[in-house]
C-alpha cells in the first residue's frame, strides 16, 4: 500500500500540472474542442470539479452522498454529463477557482479520513488511498484531453504507476462491464516504467501463463481509453490476456467509444 501522505502529494502534483496548462488560458481557449466529442476544455475541467465535489461529499457526508447515488440511478445515462455541461457554462475564472478549491478540500478530507474507513462510491466502497488513486487517474486522463486540445505533449512521470495499478486492479470489472465472466486465474503484468528510469512495474505471479508486457505509458493510455490498442507496443500471451487488452479500463462505468487507430 502506498504511503497515503505521499500519494496525496502526488494527487496534488497531478492537479497542479494540469492547472499550469489551463490557468493562463483566455476565454476563447477554454472553449477549444477536445478529443472527447462535444467536450471543450471547460467541460474537461468542469467534469473534474464535479467529480471532486462528489468525492468530497462521499468522504465527509455519506448520507448526503446516498442522495447523490439515488439521483445518478434515476438519470443514469445523463447524470455525469449534466455536471460537465453545467460547469462549462460558468465563467472560466469561476470554474477554475471552484476546481482549485474543490481539489484542495478533497485532498484535505482524504488526509483526515481514519485508516481502515471505507468511503461510499458509485461502485464498491473504497479506502481513502484508493479514492486518491482514482482521482489521480482521472485527473491525468482528462489532462491528456486538455493537452491534446492545446497541442501540448506532457512528459510521463512516475505518478503513472498509480494509473497502472488501478488498471490492473480493475481487470475483473472490465470483463463484467462487457458482460463477460472474469478469468479465474491472475495475470502477470510487466510494464516498463514511464519515467525513463528503466524500472519494471510488475503485478501478479511470475509463473502466470496469461501475461501482458510492454511500456507502462501505453498500458495507462489504453486503460483510460486514450489510445487504440493497435497503436501500442503491448504484448499479450494467452487468450484471456489478449481479450483483456481489448476491453481494459481503469474506471467504473461504460467504457465509451475509445480512440480510433491512427491513420
Amino acid at each position: 500500500m502506498a504511503d497515503p501522505h505521499a500519494l496525496l502529494d502526488e494527487l496534488r502534483a497531478e492537479g497542479d500540472e494540469l492547472d499550469a496548462l489551463v490557468g493562463p488560458l483566455d476565454a476563447a481557449a477554454w472553449a477549444a474542442p477536445t478529443p472527447a466529442a462535444g467536450w471543450t476544455i471547460a467541460h474537461q475541467i468542469a467534469h473534474l470539479a464535479w467529480t471532486d465535489a462528489q468525492s468530497l461529499t462521499a468522504a465527509t457526508d455519506p448520507e448526503g452522498f446516498a442522495e447523490v447515488v439515488e439521483a445518478a440511478v434515476a438519470r443514469f445515462d445523463t447524470f455525469v454529463d449534466e455536471g460537465a455541461e453545467a460547469g462549462a457554462r460558468e465563467e472560466p475564472a469561476a470554474l477554475l477557482a471552484r476546481w482549485r478549491a474543490g481539489r484542495r478540500a478533497l485532498a484535505d478530507a482524504l488526509a483526515a479520513t481514519p485508516a481502515g474507513s471505507r468511503i461510499p462510491w458509485f461502485g464498491p466502497p473504497m479506502s481513502a488511498a484508493s479514492m486518491a488513486t482514482a482521482r489521480l487517474m482521472e485527473t491525468w486522463a482528462h489532462g491528456l484531453d486538455v493537452a491534446d486540445a492545446l497541442g501540448v505533449e506532457r512528459a510521463p512521470t512516475a505518478r503513472l504507476r498509480h494509473v497502472a495499478w488501478i488498471g490492473v486492479r480493475a481487470r475483473d470489472n472490465a470483463f463484467r462491464t462487457h458482460g463477460l465472466t472474469p478469468p479465474g486465474e491472475p495475470f502477470r503484468v510487466e510494464l516498463t516504467a514511464a519515467d525513463g528510469s528503466g524500472d519494471v512495474w510488475a503485478y501478479g505471479p511470475e509463473d502466470a501463463p496469461q501475461r501482458v508486457t510492454g511500456p507502462a505509458l501505453d498500458f495507462c493510455l489504453l486503460a483510460v481509453r486514450r489510445v487504440h490498442r493497435d497503436d501500442t507496443a503491448l504484448v499479450a500471451e494467452g487468450a484471456d490476456a489478449d481479450r483483456w487488452l481489448e476491453i481494459v479500463q481503469a474506471f467504473v462505468g461504460p467504457s465509451g467509444t475509445g480512440r480510433e487507430p491512427r491513420g
